[in-house]
C-alpha cells in the first residue's frame, strides 16, 4: 500500500478516535446518569430528606462523609470538579490505544491503563464518589477507541 495512503489512513483514525469519542464518551456518562443506581438524584433525595440523625439505610447513616458515599452520579459537579482534566485525558488515551492498534502492539494499552488508573488513584482515594465517572469513561473511551483502532487496522492489514 501506498506509504501516503498509509498515512492518511492513520491519520484519519487518529482523529476519528480523539475527535468522535469525547461526545460518546459524554453521552455514554449521561445515559448512565439516568441510571437508578447512578447515585445522582436518589443520593440527593436521601441527604435532603433524612433527618440529621436518623439510619438512612443499613450501609449509608448520615454523617459528615455522607457526600463522599452517597455521590452525586457520574454527570454531577463534585465527579467533574474531582476529576479535572478528563476529557484531555481521554483525548490522549483513545489516541494512544488507537495508535498502538494500528501499529499492530495491542500491548501497550496495559500501558495507558496503568498509566491512566494510577495518576488517578490519589483523586479517587479522596473521592470515591467519582470513581463511578471514571469507570464509565474510560471504559467507554476505551471501547471506541479499540473499535476504531481495529477497523482501521483492517482496513491497512486487508
Amino acid at each position: 500500500m501506498n506509504p501516503w495512503l498509509v498515512t492518511l489512513i492513520g491519520a484519519a483514525a487518529l482523529a476519528l478516535s480523539a475527535l468522535v469519542g469525547a461526545p460518546l464518551t459524554a453521552g455514554v456518562l449521561r445515559l448512565a446518569a439516568r441510571s437508578a443506581d447512578a447515585g445522582g438524584e436518589e443520593g440527593a433525595a436521601l441527604r435532603d430528606e433524612a433527618p440529621q440523625d436518623a439510619p438512612l439505610s443499613a450501609e449509608l447513616t448520615r454523617d459528615p462523609d455522607l457526600d463522599a458515599r452517597v455521590g452525586d452520579g457520574p454527570v454531577g459537579d463534585r465527579s467533574r470538579d474531582a476529576l479535572r482534566g478528563g476529557t484531555w485525558i481521554g483525548i490522549l488515551e483513545r489516541i494512544a490505544i488507537t495508535g498502538a492498534l494500528l501499529a499492530g502492539y495491542p500491548a501497550a494499552i496495559a500501558f495507558v491503563i496503568a498509566i491512566k488508573g494510577l495518576g488517578r488513584y490519589p483523586e479517587l482515594r479522596e473521592r470515591p464518589s467519582a470513581s463511578e465517572r471514571f469507570v464509565i469513561g474510560t471504559l467507554a473511551s476505551m471501547l471506541w477507541a479499540v473499535a476504531v483502532g481495529g477497523a482501521f487496522r483492517g482496513l491497512l492489514t486487508g
